[in-house]
């Protein structure tokens, strides 16, 4: 086993990680020695080509399919240099006050939240979308929206060059997306701090962590490690876990450290979600141009989020209901539907929580509250709505039954839908927002960390990202996890500056 040392070690190069090590720079600069271990490979430009079944075994855990214990809901979470910033659509939203006030964390203010989004909101170039670019699934959501009675809101977006191509989840190909691999992290490495990636933290110890590179699979996207392949053990004064909600909190399980916070894995959310598709009599251009520009926020009155967007043909035959003829043809009817993505606001509630196997894998237990199901049957009436005010001729609604409506029948659209027809199991449901897990709070009793991810009794190790939140989002936590990062990284800049 070889045996490296360095001052500090950051866990996971996603949203949270990368945010980290670019903060790190000025330790780099002043000679110390700071690390980002990432499970995933570095990908080259070329490795991403769009092609659905090509793509998501390589940017995905499980290939996109890890599945939560009882095989409900499918949660997808990249890995590789930039994590889930890889394969997300670049959505860039700061997280609502009353979301910050209800987690009621010890001196986290929404004003100072908000900030440090903003700062990324510049380093990100993120901005609206141009009106000449929109494309017509957007601008339908939008018309439809309006006749139906709500008010659409414009995506902002962190896009640079962006050409259209519609590819954002399965890695863009154009360099365009603005994730933290495509600029935190490489302004780390510029800055000194070194990364290695298809690096597998095993354990977790006391000042030390074991680590196993794999060597990169024959035929195989993305470069070899920066490290030989075998095992390695890295000695550290400070750790910070940012290997996302699943990764950092099966980490902290599997490596037994004595006196851990009684809440590891619990509080997990996750937004859980469907896509939904409403056939016209005529094409609908959506495989061209960013596909999620426009959504619709009904989180605070009604638990629920609305999102435009593009899914390609098997992940959109696994969403719709159904099997046989009508399935058939609604998915022969392809390049005539429009797409609107559900998302319910959950809550944090005991039982949906992360655990561990024999093995040391992450297992999910994840039940839908009656809420969430409320708020799914309600996101699917609103969507279904919109969808004919926009000019469909038929509805796919999961939580309809029949699960095809009609034109001739959108006035019974409340009758239709409901929460009732929501079966566990029979209907497709799907997350990538994934959150909770190692909570900030007040003490060991009721949270993992503090409010400046300190883990409980650990003054040596920190958290940086989702699963620092305590409860839900009701947003794309992107922009938060890199903002609570950066509020992570002053503590530990602060620390060392003392120390």
């Amino acid at each position: 086993m070889t045996t490296r040392r360095y001052d500090v070690v950051i866990v996971g190069a996603g949203a949270g990680g990368g945010t980290m090590a670019a903060r790190l720079v000025p330790l780099a600069a002043a000679g110390k020695k700071v690390l980002v271990l990432e499970q995933g490979p570095r990908f080259l430009d070329h490795d991403f080509t769009g092609r659905e079944l090509d793509m998501a075994p390589a940017l995905f855990a499980d290939g996109g399919g890890f599945l939560t214990a009882d095989g409900s809901m499918t949660l997808a979470f990249g890995q590789g240099y930039g994590g889930s910033t890889i394969v997300y659509t670049g959505t860039s939203l700061i997280a609502p006050e009353r979301v910050i006030r209800r987690w009621n964390v010890p001196d986290l203010i929404h004003s100072d939240l908000a900030a440090r989004s903003a700062r990324y909101l510049g380093q990100n170039n993120v901005h609206l979308l141009p009106t000449d670019e929109i494309n017509e699934n957007n601008r339908l959501f939008v018309t439809g929206a309006a006749k139906a009675g709500y008010h659409a809101e414009r995506f902002p977006l962190n896009l640079k060059g962006c050409r259209g191509s519609s590819l954002c989840n399965l890695g863009c190909p154009n360099a365009a997306k603005q994730g933290t691999h495509r600029v935190q992290l490489p302004a780390a490495e510029r800055g000194g701090v070194e990364v290695v990636t298809r690096a597998e933290v095993r354990r977790l110890g006391e000042g030390r962590l074991e680590v196993r590179i794999t060597p990169r699979p024959a035929g195989g996207k993305g470069t070899e490690s920066e490290w030989a392949p075998g095992e390695y053990s890295v000695a550290t004064d400070h750790v910070v876990l940012a290997g996302g909600s699943i990764g950092t909190s099966a980490l902290l399980l599997r490596s037994g450290l004595a006196g851990l916070p009684v809440r590891v894995g619990h509080g997990f959310t996750a937004h859980p979600a469907f896509v939904l598709v409403a056939e016209h009599a005529r094409p609908v251009e959506n495989d061209v141009g960013h596909p999620k520009s426009f959504f619709l926020d009904r989180g605070e009155r009604e638990g629920f989020v609305l999102e435009t967007c593009m899914y390609f043909p098997f992940v959109t035959a696994k969403n719709l209901t159904g099997f046989g003829p009508d399935h058939a043809r609604m998915m022969e009817a392809f390049p005539r539907l429009q797409m609107i993505l559900v998302l319910a606001c959950d809550r944090a509630v005991e039982g949906n929580r992360i655990t561990i196997n024999r093995s040391g894998k992450a297992v999910v237990h994840y039940g839908f509250t009656q809420t969430v199901r409320e708020s799914l049957a309600a996101a699917t009436r609103a969507a279904a709505r919109i969808f004919f005010a926009a000019g469909a001729v038929r509805v796919h609604a999961p939580l309809a039954d029949p699960p095809v409506i009609e034109a001739r029948d959108q006035g019974r659209i409340d009758q239709l839908i409901a929460a009732r027809h929501f079966l566990p199991g029979a209907t497709s449901i799907s997350s990538a927002h994934l959150m909770g897990g190692a909570g900030m709070g007040w003490s060991a009793a009721d949270s993992v960390t503090d409010g400046f991810g300190r883990v409980h009794g650990r003054p040596w190790l920190r958290v940086a990202d989702s699963s620092l939140f305590p409860d839900a989002l009701e947003i794309n936590p992107y922009l938060t996890i890199m903002a609570l990062a950066d509020r992570v990284a002053d503590g530990l800049l602060a620390d060392l500056k003392t120390n």
